[in-house]
């Protein structure tokens, strides 16, 4: 059962915050920056309100999930910190001597009440909201760009995943003690899932009940993983390894196996609109998605800047309808006129190739036509035919026998004829000036607030991951320039 309300705290030691906690400590700036009754108002009717034992207040559930992404902490170093540091306390508007929480709640908490609920664009949209008030964003441009997260478990087995979890812990207690190998319980010797989880959850028992082994930081930080991974992600671990996870490309030569975030960010930095898909979505074909949300969080949207991948033909015929300039270069093998089967091959501007129905890339590209005539010129792209002779999407596009695969693009098309006029303009030269600050945004989301690896796995989780990172970042990103000013 949930409370109507939030719960006051009465407690004769609060005036100690007003010693210890700084004025100028950024979660004290947070909490008097946001009133965070909206999420009690959103989360709501995923509790019931009047029967059973009272829940733990959601607001108080979701700072902690904040404070985890502020601090890029597990759940239970979060809760340990939590019952010391008092300005987390705080922030969480906890009386001093108030006990916390178990951390499985907060796993229960993300499972059952944020389930059905659209966090990424709720938050990226009250944020927004924020700054509007605030007189924030001023600029009328958007950023757009992609950002690649890699998936927690690469491509392993659910078993080979809790078998490397299990041996780092073996591998620090052995620095430790070396004689506990032989309390240890006997390793599976089956290939069964269950029989693996049963073998992780028997050594975490025979650890646990060590007095002091489970307190040396090493061996604490390699439990704690294995506990989460087991109770966290039994289902997704069950299920698959990461069915949601894909092969991405950021170069020719190197690719990622995960997901890719796509970021629509204002002249100001505050980010505006995000879209979390796999890692072989391509970039482009996310932009008129991006406008669209940005607009609902309030932007007045007239110039969009980005790199070539937003510059294909179906981007300027939508932002030319709609009024608005599109910053992004053209790229020859992106702003092709007539080619067939646009749905079944997509660019990767990172790896100047394309990319197939099945995931496959092409290895080598070879320009055909007249030189210096690009009208007549033809890019046409090789694919390794050995793949497509057992690819499951061969019908209609390979011709059994056939030694060779190709692809073909025409180089320009009469649509491209004014944003070439653009391209050389000085309001287009200046505005591609601004591209960089997203790059440097992206670069605070991987190394600041751990988004450069899926802290579970699955589109869902990685959407609960984006989401918080996100409105931390534009929190911060207000309060310091609320303090510019």
């Amino acid at each position: 059962m949930i409370q109507n309300q939030q719960s006051v705290t009465f407690s004769p030691f609060m005036a100690i915050y007003d010693l210890i906690v700084p004025k100028d400590n950024v979660l004290r700036k947070i909490n008097e920056l946001i009133d965070f009754s909206f999420v009690y108002d959103e989360l709501k009717d995923n509790y019931c309100l009047d029967n059973g034992r009272n829940a733990i207040d959601p607001i108080r559930m979701f700072k902690y999930l904040l404070l985890k992404s502020i601090h890029d902490l597990s759940d239970v170093d979060l809760v340990e910190r939590s019952k010391y540091d008092m300005s987390f306390k705080y922030f969480l508007q906890m009386a001093p001597e108030e006990p916390v929480i178990d951390p499985s709640s907060l796993t229960k908490f993300r499972k059952l009440r944020l389930k059905d609920v659209n966090l990424l664009d709720m938050l990226i949209n009250k944020t927004v909201e924020i700054a509007i008030e605030k007189e924030i964003i001023k600029n009328k441009a958007i950023i757009v760009d992609a950002t690649h997260t890699k998936a927690r478990y690469n491509q392993k087995s659910p078993k080979e995943i809790l078998m490397d979890r299990s041996k780092k812990l073996r591998k620090a207690i052995y620095k430790i003690d070396e004689s506990m190998k032989n309390k240890y319980p006997a390793k599976t010797s089956t290939d069964a899932l269950e029989d693996e989880l049963d073998y992780c959850q028997k050594l975490v028992d025979v650890i646990q009940k060590e007095e002091v082994l489970p307190h040396y930081p090493k061996v604490k930080e390699q439990l704690n993983l294995l506990k989460e991974t087991v109770a966290d992600d039994i289902e997704h671990l069950r299920i698959s390894n990461d069915k949601d996870a894909k092969v991405g490309h950021k170069t020719a030569d190197s690719s990622f196996f995960g997901y890719k975030t796509h970021i629509a960010m204002s002249e100001e930095r505050i980010i505006t609109a995000a879209i979390i898909t796999t890692g072989k979505k391509n970039d482009g074909k996310q932009l008129e998605t991006l406008i669209k949300k940005s607009v609902k969080a309030g932007i007045n949207v007239e110039t969009v800047i980005g790199d070539a991948a937003y510059s294909e033909k179906g981007n300027i015929e939508y932002t030319n309808k709609n009024e608005i300039k599109l910053v992004a270069k053209l790229n020859p093998s992106v702003t092709q006129g007539v080619r067939t089967k646009e749905d079944e091959f997509e660019f990767n501007k990172d790896a100047g190739m394309y990319v197939c129905k099945a995931g496959h890339m092409a290895f080598r590209k070879a320009r055909q036509g007249k030189k210096g005539v690009a009208a007549n010129q033809v890019d046409t792209y090789y694919f390794d035919v050995e793949k497509c002779k057992v690819c499951p999407f061969k019908d209609g596009c390979y011709k059994e026998g056939a030694k060779s695969k190709s692809y073909s693009v025409s180089i320009k098309s009469n649509i491209h004829t004014e944003q070439i006029k653009f391209q050389e303009s000085d309001y287009f030269k200046e505005k591609s000036k601004e591209r960089y600050k997203i790059e440097a945004k992206n670069s605070e989301l991987k190394h600041r607030h751990g988004y450069n690896v899926a802290e579970s796995s699955g589109l869902i989780g990685m959407e609960l991951q984006g989401a918080m990172a996100i409105f931390t970042v534009n929190l911060k990103r207000i309060l310091k320039l609320i303090d510019e000013d």
